[in-house]
């Protein structure tokens, strides 16, 4: 975590200790700050004993000044409804497990498990929507080569997350984002010249040196192998 990270992430936890006192469990800074994204909202995982409507409103109070430091509204839940939330957010869960610092509290997900059939059923769910998602958006774009491109650039972080998604089917557990990404390609067998050239598409700063909606053919077959490959995991 950066130096200018820290500081918003213990500001969050100060704030939710104030509205929760000892019923405040945890607090884990996640997300795209974490993974080297200096200028990513900062995203914060918060576990508590009880959530009450009164809790919700003091919350609110402190809204406008988290988007001041751009943070984003944590994500509060109690424990025992995240613990059995597990099987319905195995790759949200999944993702912020991946990569979280501790800023408060015990690390909330020492004896946390997520079992390999509900993330193989999430990621099934995810890569066919995203399928679908490409195939709709390119007739959707109606044969224009910067609409496609568009619709490109703007599932590359999409299908990234996917990619890590597989990589922790299958067994790998690197909270390096980059590498963990790369894994996952590996583990579906993709074609390492579309993964390289999608994921690239990621960070929109960057000059692109290869027009997306030239991708657009490699990109879906390689979508479709992520499907197979997935739809036919054995555990």
């Amino acid at each position: 975590m950066t130096d200018t990270v820290r500081p918003k992430a213990q500001l969050v936890a100060a704030d939710l200790r104030q509205v929760f006192g000892q019923r405040l469990r945890s607090v884990v800074a996640y997300g795209p700050q974490l993974d080297g994204h200096a200028d990513a909202t900062l995203t914060c995982l918060a576990l508590v004993t009880t959530l009450t409507v009164e809790d919700l409103e003091a919350c609110a109070k402190r809204a406008a000044a988290w988007r001041r430091e751009d943070i984003a509204t944590p994500l509060i839940l109690p424990e025992d409804e995240f613990l059995r939330s597990l099987d319905a957010f195995p790759l949200e869960y999944g993702e912020i497990i991946r990569a979280h610092r501790n800023i408060y509290g015990d690390d909330p997900f020492t004896d946390v498990t997520i079992t390999r059939d509900d993330l193989r059923r999430a990621c099934e769910t995810q890569v066919k929507s995203h399928l679908v998602h490409l195939r709709e958006g390119f007739i959707e774009a109606e044969g224009k080569p910067a609409a496609i491109a568009d619709l490109v650039a703007a599932s590359a972080p999409a299908f990234a997350a996917l990619l890590r998604n597989v990589a922790r089917l299958s067994g790998v557990d690197i909270s390096e984002r980059t590498e963990a990404t790369l894994q996952g390609a590996r583990a579906a067998q993709l074609p390492d010249g579309i993964v390289t050239q999608i994921l690239a598409l990621e960070r929109p700063t960057e000059l692109r040196s290869t027009d997306p909606a030239r991708l657009f053919p490699e990109y879906v077959a390689a979508v479709e192998q992520l499907a197979r490959t997935v739809d036919q995991w054995r555990t």
